[in-house]
């Protein structure tokens, strides 16, 4: 079977419900690791990776300042935040055991993607593994999304640069995982985390925010609605030779 065929950018047959960081714990060696996140926006997951493992060090990358900013005042003596793109990663070669991207490929400029690629396999040690996860484009939550902002072409786009580096070689794909992760938002918390965000621009008019509020309502049981918002995770390996 071939790299093209066994990659996926979607089945409906596959998923599990998990959250991100209980599959992580499941399918990945976390103790005595160095650990890179690129674009860790408010660095959730690997804030709380650094809570728990502290014979492990994390470093987390972001290129929007406004959020770089905010995340400094979270560093600990095991977790350090830095400034920069995915395409110009500020360490040595072979020097980090795992690198993350959380949602956060189909955000980098497309002709910036391959470089993108090419420095996450510099920085990884051989063996080292790549946790690439993504929005998969299907499910309520995403219709509600894609009001705000329509991402099937990026997300598609970020897919092709995945299938790109399994298939020349540059990586070997070790698994794919399809998981729905558990979310329940308030009007309040949907709009404050998934509208008031710097790094993105988000410019509604005042018809397609009320398009956006009427189908949230439509999930709410009282305050809150709940959803399962369905990732693909795809698990790359540096080759050892």
């Amino acid at each position: 079977m071939s790299a093209k065929q066994k990659m996926r950018l979607d089945d409906s047959q596959a998923y599990q419900t998990s959250t991100e960081i209980d599959l992580m714990e499941r399918l990945l060696p976390l103790h005595g690791v160095r650990v890179l996140e690129l674009g860790c926006g408010a660095a959730w997951t690997l804030r709380k990776l650094a809570e728990c493992y502290s014979d492990s060090q994390f470093i987390g990358t972001e290129v929007d300042e406004i959020q770089h900013q905010k995340n400094l005042s979270h560093a600990t003596v095991n977790l350090e935040f830095r400034l920069e793109g995915a395409q110009a990663i500020s360490e040595p070669e072979q020097s980090i055991d795992l690198v993350c991207m959380l949602k956060s490929l189909h955000h980098v400029p497309i002709q910036l993607q391959m470089p993108a690629m090419q420095e996450i396999h510099r920085v990884l040690k051989p063996g080292g593994m790549a946790w690439i996860c993504e929005p998969v484009y299907s499910g309520a939550f995403n219709a509600i999304m894609s009001l705000i902002h329509d991402e099937k072409q990026v997300r598609e786009q970020a897919f092709d640069t995945l299938r790109q580096v399994v298939q020349n070689g540059l990586f070997e794909l070790h698994a794919e995982h399809f998981f729905n992760v558990p979310g329940s938002y308030s009007w309040a918390e949907f709009e404050q985390r998934f509208l008031n965000v710097t790094h993105t621009k988000i410019d509604l008019s005042d018809g397609r925010l009320e398009r956006v509020r009427d189908e949230f309502a439509r999930h709410l049981e009282g305050e809150r609605a709940a959803f399962l918002k369905p990732h693909r995770v795809d698990l790359l390996r540096k080759p050892l030779g």
